[in-house]
């Protein structure tokens, strides 16, 4: 899981929801420190899913459990690009998502990811 960049959580649980702050394409640079993967907006998508994807671990989630995201680029003429990476992570019944282009991101990324996953909390049987 990637630091996050600022003073909030990275991923939230509220009721059976598992909410997510933007992930970035942050992986580890040669001296193990954290940076953007090199290559553009799709390598840097691509980690930003692996991100995605451990920070809904942390709280039993999975990408399959993912129903609302919001995806948000520094150029949409890379959209048809993004879009050929988002079915590699999400194969089949896709969630919902908002794409927004935007001025700047954080650290000079250019891609961000936020994401909504629906995980019941199981129910307690009763007592006998």
């Amino acid at each position: 899981m990637s630091p996050a960049v600022g003073p909030y959580s990275p991923v939230r649980r509220a009721g059976d929801w598992v909410i997510t702050s933007g992930q970035l394409g942050l992986g580890t640079d040669a001296s193990g420190a954290a940076a953007l993967v090199p290559g553009g907006t799709l390598p840097e998508l691509r980690q930003a899913l692996e991100n995605l994807a451990s920070v809904l671990a942390t709280h039993g989630a999975t990408l399959a459990d993912v129903v609302k995201t919001t995806l948000f680029l520094i150029d949409m003429g890379e959209f048809a690009g993004v879009n050929e990476v988002w079915i590699e992570h999400f194969t089949s019944d896709r969630p919902t998502r908002s794409a927004v282009a935007v001025a700047a991101l954080p650290l000079e990324a250019r891609v961000e990811v936020e994401a909504w996953a629906y995980v019941p909390v199981p129910v307690p049987e009763p007592p006998r």
